[in-house]
């Protein structure tokens, strides 16, 4: 069901005028304002859709690596076609990352994990994926790991 609703709103996923998913864009400055003071070196944004919050983070932070992963191919064709620097978008399950352990120093999820049918299993992928002591940000809320 989620294939199918987020192929349709991909096509107007960043025009302004998506409707619900607009919503997404508030949680944008709370990641920002917890990444402000946080040494990191690249970021895994589960459920990534087109790549808005990584287009942000790329002009914030340049330097950095990027990965999005999303469960939605014409998500993930879209955030490609932004050729954004150091970033790798890939089509994947958010409940079953598909990364090595300790690959990354911050995970993003902002308004897709109310999506996910087994919770608990993005939280285990999470905590798998992340190097410990780094951040989990879901939905504009820090956890260390």
């Amino acid at each position: 069901m989620s294939i199918k609703e987020f192929t349709k709103a991909a096509k107007i996923y960043d025009s302004g005028k998506s409707g619900i998913y607009e919503m997404c864009k508030y949680d944008y400055p709370k990641v920002l304002k917890e990444l402000k003071n946080k040494k990191f070196k690249d970021v895994l944004d589960c459920g990534c859709g087109t790549g808005p919050m990584i287009e942000i983070l790329c002009e914030k932070y340049p330097d950095k690596l990027y990965t999005g992963l999303d469960l939605t191919p014409e998500m993930i064709k879209k955030a490609k076609e932004k050729n954004l620097p150091n970033t790798n978008f890939v089509v994947g399950d958010c409940e079953k990352i598909p990364f090595e352990n300790e690959s990354f120093d911050v995970i993003i999820c902002t308004n897709s994990f109310h999506h996910y049918p087994n919770p608990q299993d993005f939280f285990d992928n999470a905590y798998r994926v992340l190097r410990k002591g780094e951040i989990l940000i879901c939905d504009g809320s820090l956890s260390y790991m």
